[in-house]
């Protein structure tokens, strides 16, 4: 009798560890899956402090969009970067990064979304919209971006408009002619004008990853130092973003170079 009601409750322990572990990979592989969703896609601003996000803010799209464990944003003028922890049960932080200096016309939806971010602790995806909470209030909220993934979206000619780090302004550096890029995805190459010498050259990528090969250039002697400043910058990049007709170039987490599709 004895031995019968050991036998009993050892089903029983049996039985009910089964259920938990059950329950915990379950749990798990819901968070997995959310977790992709929200960083496998790109996401447009569409609100933010309660107020409707126009489609373009100067002329370009806000966004935000994931890499492994950092994010990148952008309201229509600086890009602002930096780590986000995601973690079960919807949980979300974003630390202060680092946020490129241009000015531009319209700063208030990028102040908006710069405080807002930092504050936001929870996240919810109801279809193809993204909300951005803290508490139940929502701060901000983004709708999928359905866009060329890949090296595809690089194709074409891209004309520069934005380059990070000399103190000279871009005007100083590029007065006569703004350098240029063209993509050729079937060569692997690359080729365009540095404002003052033609270069040709190749890349590669992967995902969003990309690296440039040696560049060979023509030697014609140049003023100022804005051809050095781009050559020396585009052998920093490792990621690229595309955003409609806009392509930037990254380091880490920094926007470096920005173009525009010509």
């Amino acid at each position: 009798m004895k031995f019968n009601q050991i036998l009993i409750m050892a089903t029983l322990i049996v039985g009910l560890s089964s259920c938990s572990v059950f329950k915990k990979n379950t749990n798990k592989e819901h968070t997995t899956t959310e977790t992709m969703q929200l960083k496998g896609n790109k996401w447009q601003l569409i609100e933010v402090d309660g107020k409707t996000v126009p489609a373009q803010v100067n002329g370009r799209v806000p966004f935000l969009q994931f890499e492994d464990d950092r994010y990148a944003a952008n309201a229509g003028c600086n890009t602002l970067g930096g780590a986000v922890n995601i973690t079960g049960k919807n949980k979300i932080k974003f630390e202060q990064g680092i946020s490129t200096m241009m000015a531009c016309p319209e700063f208030e939806i990028e102040q908006a979304l710069s405080k807002n971010i930092i504050a936001v602790d929870t996240y919810t995806i109801e279809g193809e919209v993204l909300s951005l909470k803290k508490g139940g209030t929502t701060l901000a909220k983004f709708t999928l971006i359905k866009a060329e993934k890949g090296e595809q979206a690089l194709a074409g000619t891209w004309e520069l408009d934005y380059v990070s780090g000399p103190r000279i302004a871009f005007e100083g550096l590029y007065p006569n002619k703004k350098p240029t890029i063209t993509f050729d995805l079937t060569a692997k190459k690359v080729s365009g004008n540095s404002s003052c010498n033609n270069y040709n050259g190749t890349f590669k990528t992967e995902n969003n990853h990309i690296s440039f090969g040696p560049l060979a250039s023509t030697k014609m002697a140049c003023e100022g130092s804005g051809e050095s400043v781009y050559f020396s910058t585009l052998e920093k990049i490792t990621s690229f973003d595309v955003n409609g007709n806009t392509l930037t170039l990254i380091m880490g987490d920094i926007a470096m170079m920005r173009f525009q599709k010509k």
